[in-house]
């Protein structure tokens, strides 16, 4: 088991290599919602998800995923204003 119903609001995300990608906001489904602004990218006015069959396990106030930081960023979905599409 990976703790993944252990993923709360306000821990750090981390990639196996231990390198910050964001805080968690809230977990929406089989998504983590990052804190809006926080960690990674130029578009810091909207939210990021992380899918959250990428957690390996959650270490104290830790979210450690099952790869490294660039490689999760890069599998990151961002918000999208007015619905899917």
């Amino acid at each position: 088991m990976s703790g993944n119903e252990s993923v709360r609001e306000s821990m750090e995300v981390v990639g196996a290599d231990g390198v910050f990608i964001g805080t968690v906001d809230s977990v929406e489904g089989n998504r983590i919602k990052l804190v809006r602004g926080d960690g990674f990218g130029k578009h810091k006015k909207h939210h990021h998800y992380i899918d959250i069959a990428l957690v390996a396990r959650v270490e104290g106030e830790k979210v450690r995923l099952s790869m490294n930081a660039d490689a999760a960023i890069a599998l990151v979905d961002e918000e999208r204003s007015g619905g899917p599409g």
